[in-house]
């Protein structure tokens, strides 16, 4: 992968993501038409951003102990932005000033069944997806997902977790959907930053 095009796939990401913003803008009244067609030409400095995490809902996608986590912005996550599959940062359902990390396991229209019986199954209405824990040796409590507190909105959803950083020695991208990780590699080509990403975890 040459430099060259990299950059250019990087940069037309950056330019989507920016009508994207500008569009979610524009659409809950913020800003007017004009407005909008100068604020798709402003670029935003970052795709990414960085955060801690621990807890051992992920495990061993991420492990409990984790560390830095690099997180791909997502102004307007809808089912053309994030894919199930995704391993995503959210709004936490039962707190609204904590986060989360979660696996997006269905999105809109998808109907979901459960293996107890008394369950009746339904399907995911618009706008809403389901999300899990990948640590299958967790209780259902323990997990906190939309086994124990239902769908969630996708508004919900800040961004895709792309890189994991748990040590200076182990580290490396995120498994999620094929599509997302092949979008991801340009952004991560660009913004990526061990050394900086290592030192956040030692603050």
């Amino acid at each position: 992968m040459g430099w060259l095009s990299t950059f250019v796939r990087y940069s037309a990401i950056k330019f989507e993501h920016s009508l994207y913003l500008s569009w979610k803008k524009y659409d809950v009244g913020q800003i007017n038409a004009r407005v909008l067609r100068d604020a798709c030409k402003n670029f935003p400095d970052k795709l990414t951003f960085m955060i801690w995490a621990k807890g051992e809902e992920m495990s061993p996608t991420i492990a409990g102990n984790c560390g830095t986590l690099l997180v791909r912005k997502l102004p307007l996550p809808t089912p053309m932005q994030v894919f199930v599959g995704d391993v995503v940062l959210l709004k936490d359902p039962e707190s609204s000033d904590d986060y989360i990390i979660r696996r997006l396991a269905a999105i809109e229209g998808c109907e979901m069944v459960s293996n107890d019986e008394k369950d009746e199954p339904f399907i995911l209405e618009k706008d809403q997806c389901w999300v899990l824990s990948d640590n299958g040796s967790l209780k259902k409590k323990e997990t906190r997902d939309s086994r124990l507190f239902g769908p969630v909105p996708m508004t919900d959803i800040l961004g895709r977790v792309i890189y994991a950083l748990q040590s200076a020695i182990d580290h490396g991208p995120v498994e999620n959907s094929c599509l997302a990780m092949s979008q991801d590699s340009y952004v991560l080509a660009v913004e990526l930053d061990v050394e900086k990403m290592a030192k956040k975890s030692k603050m």
